[in-house]
């Protein structure tokens, strides 16, 4: 009987053709997720003018969505991890491409609320899984990389959201936009075809057989054995608890992670939901505002992509930190009148630093946990962060209520940029987990030819 260390296969295997099937179609379902969320803060000046929406309530009613997705992430974060990333995926695609579609059909703020609401159980609750299912596969020098690339078709899902909401709001109105959503729904059956199973559920549900198929996949050079023993992190049957997210030293590290998350989404939500508003507000044009949205979002690809090439050199915690403290300044420069030009690279900045920082913090997420508590954990982190994102738009129409100066609206939305850099920074402290994060730090930086301090 041979041992087959999984984990070594996965790690040392070079890219290849499955590599970029897993790419592609965790990337199109993050598109897709980006453009059902960032759809409100696209169609949300023409919702308060046509329902006569006060700033308070149209705040709470961006909110919905993100209620959604705060229950979905708990929801099937750890499902995926007992009935596998694929059915998950496949729930979560229903929920938000379904309900996203039937929202065009809403006629008040109740209906529309109450499709955001389960449409966001869809996206909150597919990006964890999806996440999980690429750094689960991805080589382990070029991890970081392959989790920011895929996780930037949230910000091409936000950018095609702007992009059309340019065009087809004046003419074929708001809820057209939402007509488009139905895609992933038409597109499932395909997705599920092409999309592998998590090979760390196959080997704990007992499936050595298919295992065996996945990991020649992965590296084309190991063929399976009769009796091959799959070893893994967890041991065969184990399931994943929310209670060992605390265990073995982890403890610090998850309550930062969780801080982290919570400043990080309120800052991407309140841009996201009230960057056109204000823009508007400060005397831009309603098209005008949404480029700053859709620049916002093309910041973010940079963001992410660049980040993650730079934290397979430089470990993820270092590069995060300095992303963290970049955004706070770069949100408070928004608040002040500068040139259009130089507005609009300070809103890339920002977009680069905010969504693409949060692509990254899910990227660490899934490379600290192990395998068999990963969607445990990348659900939990971002489920406990939507409290985050609900309060951003909440914060944002309080703020316009009490009218204040432009640039204390983006003030305020930059104070959690502090705070999320000081929380990420002690990741990875505790007695425990120290020596590990040192590790990873030495091979981050031998992968880029780099030293180590």
């Amino acid at each position: 009987m041979r041992a087959v260390d999984v984990n070594k296969i996965i790690d040392e295997a070079k890219f290849n053709r499955f590599h970029w099937t897993v790419l592609f179609w965790c990337a199109l379902i993050i598109i897709f997720d980006g453009y059902d969320l960032v759809i409100y803060g696209v169609v949300l000046p023409r919702l308060m003018q046509e329902w006569q929406l006060p700033p308070l309530q149209a705040g709470a009613l961006g909110s919905y969505a993100l209620f959604g997705m705060m229950f979905g992430a708990l929801i099937f974060g750890p499902l995926s991890d007992r009935i596998g990333r694929k059915r998950a995926i496949a729930i979560c695609v229903v929920l938000f491409s379904g309900f996203t579609f039937i929202n065009g059909f809403a006629r008040n703020p109740f209906e529309f609320g109450v499709c955001r609401f389960l449409a966001g159980l869809g996206i909150g609750g597919v990006m964890p899984n999806v996440v999980a299912l690429m750094s689960e596969y991805a080589p382990r020098k070029m991890r970081s990389t392959l989790v920011a690339i895929m996780f930037s078709g949230y910000a091409v899902g936000g950018m095609l959201s702007a992009g059309l909401g340019i065009y087809m709001l004046p003419n074929f109105g708001w809820q057209s936009l939402f007509f488009v959503a139905i895609i992933p729904l038409l597109l499932l059956p395909v997705i599920l075809r092409f999309l592998p199973e998590s090979v760390g559920f196959l080997v704990r549900d007992q499936r050595e057989d298919e295992a065996g198929r996945m990991l020649a996949r992965v590296e084309p050079s190991f063929r399976a054995q009769p009796g091959d023993r799959f070893v893994i992190e967890a041991a065969k049957g184990q399931k994943g608890s929310l209670g060992q997210l605390f265990t073995e030293g982890r403890l610090l590290s998850t309550v930062s992670f969780w801080v982290a998350f919570f400043c990080c989404l309120l800052m991407v939500y309140a841009l996201g939901s009230w960057l056109p508003k204000l823009m508007n507000s400060a005397g831009y044009a309603l098209g005008s505002s949404l480029g700053f949205l859709l620049v916002l979002n093309f910041g973010a690809i940079f963001g992410a992509i660049g980040g993650g090439w730079i934290a397979d050199r430089l470990h993820l915690r270092r590069v995060l930190t300095v992303f963290f403290a970049i955004a706070a300044v770069s949100i408070s420069l928004l608040g002040f009148k500068n040139p259009t030009v130089v507005l609009y690279g300070v809103v890339a900045i920002a977009g680069a630093t905010t969504i693409g920082t949060q692509i990254l913090l899910y990227a660490y997420v899934a490379q600290y946990y192990p395998m068999h508590i990963r969607s445990t954990g990348l659900g939990w982190a971002s489920g406990v962060g939507r409290m985050g994102a609900i309060l951003g738009p909440i914060l944002g129409g309080m703020l316009m209520a009490a009218e204040l100066p432009l640039q204390m609206n983006f003030l305020a939305f930059a104070v959690p940029g502090v705070v999320a850099g000081l929380a990420i920074s002690l990741v990875g402290r505790s007695a425990r987990h120290a020596p590990i994060e040192k590790k990873n730090l030495a091979f981050a930086a031998e992968s880029g030819k780099m030293e180590v301090d």
